[in-house]
C-alpha cells in the first residue's frame, strides 16, 4: 500500500468510522486541549474542510513528536482501509423512515 496521505487519515478519524483509530487519537491528544478541542471540531466536517485539514495538521505533529504513535496510527489506518476491520457509522438526521446500517446480509431486507 502507498503511504497514506495525513489527511485521509484525518478524515477516516473525525468521521469515527474506525473506532480504533479514533481512539487511538483521542487517547493521544487527551492531555492537549487545543488538540481534542480540533478532533471534536472535525468529527462533524467533510473531508477537505478546515477541520479536517487542521486535524491533518495536528496528526502530522504528533507523528513527528511520537514516532511510535505514528506507526501505530499507520498501521490502524492500513487495517481499517484493507478491509480487515471496519467500522460503519452513519449519520441520519430528520425524519428517517426506513434505515437500515449491515456490514454482511444473507437473505433480503423488507420494509413492511
Amino acid at each position: 500500500m502507498s503511504e497514506p496521505v495525513p489527511e485521509a487519515i484525518a478524515a477516516a478519524v473525525a468521521s469515527r468510522g474506525v473506532s480504533r483509530l479514533y481512539e487511538l487519537v483521542r487517547a493521544r491528544f487527551s492531555g492537549d486541549a487545543a488538540a481534542t478541542a480540533a478532533l471534536t471540531a472535525a468529527e462533524p466536517a467533510d473531508v477537505g474542510s478546515p477541520q479536517v485539514r487542521t486535524l491533518s495538521v495536528l496528526l502530522t505533529q504528533a507523528e513527528r513528536a511520537d514516532p511510535e504513535f505514528g506507526r501505530e496510527l499507520r498501521r490502524e489506518f492500513e487495517r481499517a482501509t484493507s478491509g480487515t476491520t471496519w467500522t460503519v457509522r452513519n449519520r441520519v438526521s430528520g425524519v428517517a423512515t426506513n434505515s437500515v446500517q449491515a456490514g454482511h446480509v444473507e437473505g433480503g431486507i423488507n420494509f413492511h
